[in-house]
């Protein structure tokens, strides 16, 4: 018999909505661009809730809430996670710098930092922009990162979901936070 017992739901201990709006977030932000899937979308609701993750921006073609194909993976997160939608990525980078937030566009790129590699900080704020399922993150975007990070592959498949880029992401950077 194995020493392992699953949880019951009362013993996984959850916020509810009121807990969770007055619970202190992680300072980082989600900025999705032109991130066409639905799912994809209410995965990274229900990832950022996982997380506390300040905020989620919508920008370009991503869909917003409330739609019933967000709510299927979302499962309640689009409730819980402040979000706003965009109209101009560049200008709201721009704002997000002046607010003290690093830039981190997610893509594979020359030069790019393994994201095991990057230097995070508990005392920095940041924003990681992931892009369109195909194209990705756009270059003009890139450029206005301040650093453009990857996250290390070894198959013979060359990308990542971004619902599941975006779970490595955060768990990789708030690692600096809870240790």
């Amino acid at each position: 018999m194995s020493k392992y017992k699953k949880k019951s739901m009362e013993e996984l201990y959850r916020l509810d909505k009121e807990e969770n709006k007055n619970a202190k977030k992680f300072p980082i932000k989600i900025l999705l661009e032109d991130v066409r899937s639905m799912h994809n979308v209410g995965s990274c609701f229900r990832t950022s809730d996982a997380f506390q993750v300040e905020e989620i921006i919508l920008a370009g073609l991503s869909p917003q809430p409330p739609h019933k194909e967000i709510h299927k993976t979302a499962l309640g997160a689009t409730e819980t996670v402040a979000w706003r939608s965009i109209s101009d990525i560049y200008q709201e980078i721009e704002i997000l710098k002046k607010e003290g937030y690093i830039i981190l566009s997610l893509e594979q790129a020359h030069d790019s930092i393994a994201l095991n590699q990057y230097p995070f900080s508990s005392d920095e704020k940041y924003v990681f922009i992931f892009g369109h399922e195909v194209w990705g993150v756009q270059q003009d975007t890139i450029n206005a990162s301040h650093a453009c990070i990857e996250i290390p592959q070894f198959g013979t498949k060359h990308s990542l979901n971004i619902s599941v880029c975006i779970g490595i992401t955060l768990w990789t950077a708030i690692q600096n936070y809870i240790s």
